[in-house]
């Protein structure tokens, strides 16, 4: 029998077109003979811009254009990085946060705005990686991937560091305004979305002013399930959970240009930025690893007596940046300077009260018995009945068939505070300088600059230390009572996911604030004090301090022009926290320092006006990110091991090269095709040693050979991939088809590390393959565009215990963005996302055994565009 699978067709198609148009490309681009064409519009116009500037480039580089950007119904800035090749994003309940390009772990991606470095901070100071979702993309200018680095980019970036670069009044001379407001619907659920921004600039000879501002906001439900398995791979939980999100992400931006005298221009600009995650989860989790007893198969099983435990809350996630810069560029005596200094200030913050709700361990009788059927393993069907006596004393028998989950018969309650909060305050010193000198009578631009870093992180890891007494005991001596199944509503869960029973929603928001009223009232009477929610060894502090400096050269040989140069940057940092050992509680800080030296070399030959080859070489680093080298530790005694830190993590170094071929082509086109290979020394992972040094020592105990659970350092590893691009507007075609267009890119991705225990393993993250295409139509004041993006399977994390490693599976997103200009100043728009209606799966080995399923469902948006 032959299976016709629609979504593999689908890849097939596509990929092949794809294919088909690079070779047509460079079959149009052989022929050399197609007349230059003049064309406008607003996805050529602004394409052409950046390829211009893309061709011209010294380096490596993917440039996207404001008003590209504008063609795609892109929330946030990682969503339209996504359309560049070889570039993927990691999603938090389907919304770009991060960014994975060339497969890499986001950490290997370094960001800058407006050309400073951005430090990221998450929920946890896991990573230094810049989180996405907090920078709109309506408020850029463009967005640029410099794949490959020249001297005076930071080495803070193994494969990539991305550009933003927001507006400035002197790209359109005189009063501009753009005003643009849309609503829509998120298909699940129903709920709003709403999007709403406008962008004012003036500039006459010598000043100018420019301000925007933007808002966006979703309110979606997320359906979940979640999995756990033993060493056999038998399922030992199943998890249900339903979300209700809103996310708002607002920006707002001043900046002032003045050009005092030709060659001559002063700039201060202020960015604000905020994301902003209110979520209420639902969780119910049927422990069937732990039934009183039955059977329980791979597929299907019979159980009775299983614990369940629910869990609730109204999470507040903040995350905002602030952040400063004054600059000037200048013309004196035969040099180009620059120079600029950066202030940056962001936060982290999580604010999530656990209510949890559980059965007691003596209580067989109070808990349901179930069978559950996982013919199709993303999605257990679950038939619930009660739990019986037995024939025998103490002894349990299936009982009488339930509808329902019993949300009020829940015997013990518990709440457990999670806070974390991690802030950043950086300063930086820029200055660069550049001037053309003739060397051995080859003339020759030649670079220096000077950079210094000062920042400061204080945070803590996600924290949720059991209280000592359970706070719900307390309530009463404040004159509370607190009954979790009080605020069970009416209302049934809005899931497209089979359960097999029914349940309805919690009000997590009236019950989290009865919460925060009785914890602000046990405070008062001194039963209860915050400080105590995070454990020491989850604090850290820590201030960097990194001096580079840098010269570089560049100039022509033949056909090639030449820029290479040396970086050189200093790392000064402290770490300090807590090591916890049982009730002692010992501070300890610990002092790092290194110097490296980064070389890099671009070549660009121009074999003809339009055919362009690059060479790149260069060398970089990745440090550790904060919460990972965080001295903080917990100690146990009884079992020999210590959990924590690692403040003596080695940074991630790496030689690298990069070669492309492109060819320019009529009609704001491209044809590419590059390569490049990483290698990484002293690749970072999670896993157990031993201590192996006295810095866990303390009152006489030696623990230097306790085991130890932190990050560590593993042997080399490499990473590699083909590259392949392809854009053009067909202008050579007979109307009214000479509208039509094509952007395609393909990425074919691998590499590998060294565990410690002598495995080859892949990079976390790392899709073998990933496809974006689009196919567009502009003319007659129409813009038309279908946008695909697929990714296959990649390993999202190592595991040293369990089933086996976690598994992310391949997904596609197809999404339609329709704009119409009624005239000059007026246009409307149509957005439609997500048109799959795309679940996101995780697994653990293998796809018989998911971790997590999850779905967001499709999303529309239509809107206008005024533009003065």
């Amino acid at each position: 029998m032959i299976r016709f699978d629609v979504r593999s067709a689908r890849r097939a198609l596509l990929m092949g077109a794809a294919g088909a148009a690079l070779a047509a490309g460079a079959a149009q681009a052989q022929e050399g003979d197609v007349e230059e064409i003049v064309v406008t519009g607003v996805i050529v116009g602004s394409q052409s811009a950046a390829l211009l500037q893309q061709r011209e480039a010294d380096n490596l580089v993917n440039i996207v254009a404001a008003d590209t950007i504008g063609q795609f119904p892109d929330q946030n800035s990682a969503a339209a990085l996504a359309r560049i090749p070889a570039v993927a994003v990691q999603r938090d309940q389907g919304q770009e946060r991060y960014l994975q390009v060339r497969g890499a772990p986001n950490r290997w991606t370094s960001v800058s705005i407006d050309g400073i470095t951005a430090i990221g901070v998450d929920e946890a100071g896991g990573q230094r990686a810049f989180r996405f979702d907090a920078v709109p993309a309506v408020i850029l200018s463009a967005l640029e991937v410099n794949k490959s680095l020249t001297p005076d980019l930071s080495a803070e970036a193994v494969v990539a560091r991305v550009n933003l670069k927001t507006f400035s009044p002197f790209e359109r001379r005189g009063f501009n305004a753009t005003v643009e407001a849309g609503l829509g619907e998120m298909d699940l659920g129903g709920g709003k979305q709403e999007q709403y921004s406008a962008r004012l600039s003036w500039s006459g000879e010598r000043f100018g002013i420019v301000a925007a501002a933007s808002h966006y906001l979703r309110e979606q439900t997320t359906d979940n399930r979640e999995f756990d398995y033993d060493a056999a791979g038998l399922p030992t939980a199943f998890d249900v959970r339903n979300y209700l999100v809103t996310r708002e992400n607002n920006a707002a931006l001043l900046g002032v240009e003045f050009r005092p005298a030709d060659g001559h221009s002063l700039f201060a600009k202020s960015l604000y930025t905020e994301f902003n995650d209110d979520e209420q989860r639902n969780q119910y989790v049927f422990q069937i690893g732990s039934a009183a007893s039955g059977v329980r198969g791979a597929t299907a099983g019979d159980l009775v007596g299983v614990p369940v435990r629910g869990s609730f809350n109204y999470g507040e996630y903040r995350n905002w940046n602030l952040i400063h810069t004054i600059g000037g560029d200048h013309e004196v005596g035969g040099w180009d300077a620059s120079w600029r200094i950066n202030r940056t200030e962001t936060e982290n913050t999580t604010d999530l009260p656990l209510v949890l709700q559980q059965y007691s361990s003596s209580s067989v009788a109070l808990r349901p018995s179930l069978s559950y059927d996982l013919s199709d393993p993303n999605f257990p069907r679950i038939s619930l009945y009660r739990t019986a006596p037995g024939a025998t004393a103490g002894s349990f028998v299936r009982g009488a068939p339930l509808t329902a989950v019993d949300q009020s018969g829940f015997n013990q309650n518990l709440v457990l505070p999670l806070t974390s909060a991690v802030s950043s305050e950086s300063w930086t010193w820029k200055a660069d300088a550049s001037r053309f000198s003739v060397i051995a009578d080859r003339e020759v631009e030649l670079g220096f600059g000077v950079q210094y870093d000062d920042r400061r992180i204080d945070g803590a890891v996600l924290s949720g230390v059991a209280p000592p007494v359970a706070i719900f005991a307390l309530f009463p001596a404040v004159g509370l009572s607190f009954r979790p199944g009080d605020y069970v509503t009416s209302e049934p869960w809005n899931s497209g996911f089979p359960r097999g029973f029914d349940v309805n929603y919690v009000d997590n928001e009236r019950m989290t604030a009865d919460v925060r009223a009785g914890l602000a009232a046990l405070q008062a009477r001194g039963l209860y004090d915050p400080a105590l929610n995070t454990a020491p060894s989850d604090v850290y502090s820590i201030e960097e301090k990194v001096l580079a400096g840098y010269g570089m050269a560049k100039f022509e040989v033949g056909p090639a022009q030449v820029v290479a140069g040396l970086r050189v940057e200093r790392l000064d940092q402290t770490i300090a926290g807590f090591v916890t050992a049982g009730t002692t509680v010992t501070p300890l800080t610990v002092e790092n320092d290194d110097v490296e030296f980064f070389p890099s070399v671009n070549v660009k030959f121009d074999l003809t006006d339009d055919l362009v080859l690059r060479l790149a070489g260069q060398r970089a680093i990745s440090r550790p990110s904060f919460g990972t080298v965080r001295t903080g530790a917990s100690v146990s005694d009884l079992d020999g091991v210590v959990s924590g830190g690692n403040p003596m993590l080695e940074p991630e170094l790496t030689w690298g090269a990069d070669a492309s071929l492109e060819r320019y082509l009529p009609g704001a086109g491209l044809a590419s095709i590059g390569a490049f290979y990483r290698h990484v020394d002293n690749v970072l992972f999670n896993t157990t040693a031993v201590v192996g040094d006295d810095r866990y020592d303390s009152a006489g105990i030696d623990r230097s050979g306790y085991r130890y659970n932190s990050t560590l350092n593993g042997d080399s590893g490499k990473l590699y991939g083909l590259e392949l691009a392809y854009v053009q507007q067909f202008v050579f075609l007979p109307a009214p088809f000479d509208g039509f267009g094509v952007q395609g890119n393909l990425a074919f991705l691998d590499g590998e590390f060294t565990t410690p225990d002598g495995r080859k393993a892949p990079f976390p993250g790392t899709s073998n393959t990933i496809v974006n295409a689009s196919v567009y139509y502009e003319k007659h004041g129409l813009s038309a565009r279908l946008s695909y993006q697929w990714r296959d399977d990649w390993v999202d994390t190592l595991s040293l215990v369990g089933y086996g490693d976690q598994y992310r599976k391949a997904y596609e997103s197809l999404d339609l963005s329709l704009r119409y200009a009624v005239n000059d100043r007026v246009s409307v728009f149509f957005d439609a996302n997500n048109l799959t209606d795309e679940t996101f799966v995780a697994f653990e080995g293998d796809e018989r055994h998911p971790t997590e399923v999850e779905q967001i469902g499709r999303r529309w948006m239509a809107g206008l565009r005024l533009s003065f």
